[in-house]
């Protein structure tokens, strides 16, 4: 006290501080848990994007070829195999799953199927064999 008043203090009380701390953790935990979602989300939609892209590189061949791949090695690239189409290249490098799955293909002369694990749910669907360790729950099959 100087001259009979108070002097006003500087500075925060430890409950403030407290206070404030708890607020930013609370936040900090509420994004994080919306990133790690957003992440699931954009894996999900790339698997969904490469079916697609395979999916038309397919169509490409089955036009040129007048039938689809027996199998697909991915990772490598899609080249014709056939009279009509050896040597042409449908797509230069066939996408691999960008998490711990993989993607599973069958084909047939005349028909395909093409699955995927979806890591944001899904039940798992008919007539997909193994997308590696996980459960296949997305299927893309010929039009």
């Amino acid at each position: 006290m100087t001259n009979g008043k108070v002097q006003p203090r500087s500075g925060f009380t430890l409950i403030e501080l407290l206070v404030a701390m708890t607020i930013l953790a609370v936040l900090m935990g509420i994004s994080l848990v919306s990133y790690q979602g957003a992440k699931k989300s954009a894996r999900d939609g790339k698997r969904k994007a490469d079916l697609e892209q395979i999916r038309s590189a397919l169509e490409i061949y089955r036009t040129d070829c007048k039938t689809y791949p027996t199998s697909l090695t991915f990772g490598n690239p899609l080249t014709g195999t056939g009279t009509s189409c050896s040597g042409n290249t449908y797509m230069a490098v066939i996408p691999v799953d960008p998490g711990s799955c993989s993607y599973y293909y069958s084909g047939s002369a005349n028909s395909y199927t093409l699955c995927a694990s979806l890591e944001t749910g899904g039940t798992s669907v008919t007539g997909c064999g193994s997308c590696g360790s996980c459960t296949c729950n997305y299927k893309v099959t010929n039009p």
